[in-house]
């Protein structure tokens, strides 16, 4: 598996424990709408919370979440909106995108943002 993928995978499993010790209940990981993914659905109360997972190493360039554009935001949108039809669910939903940096084996850092970007209505 190439190392970016290791390191996504590693930041995954950081954020979903994370997530966890924060009193959210993970729903799915990698949930698949066609060729959109949504990296983690949890539920925080009667919210269902989906979860952008950006992970870099200590010697990333840029911030982590400026990745998260507006084409990779409408994917998101089309995703859950596909996960609350086919669960047949009525929730408020939130998107939050989670950064993580990976400094070395033992340390890392996570910044969470909570309702980092809106669905525009049209």
């Amino acid at each position: 598996m190439a190392e970016h993928n290791l390191t996504g995978n590693l930041g995954e499993e950081l954020a979903a424990d994370y997530l966890k010790t924060q009193g959210y209940k993970i729903i799915s990981r990698n949930w698949r709408f066609g060729k959109n993914e949504i990296d983690i659905i949890a539920k925080l109360g009667e919210i269902l919370v989906i979860a952008e997972v950006k992970t870099r190493t200590s010697n990333f360039i840029e911030d982590p979440e400026l990745s998260v554009d507006r084409k990779k935001q409408k994917f998101l949108i089309k995703a859950a909106d596909a996960f609350v039809v086919n669960n047949n669910l009525n929730v408020e939903v939130r998107f939050d995108i989670i950064t993580i940096i990976i400094f070395d084996d033992v340390n890392h850092q996570i910044n969470h943002i909570v309702d980092a970007f809106y669905p525009l209505v049209r």
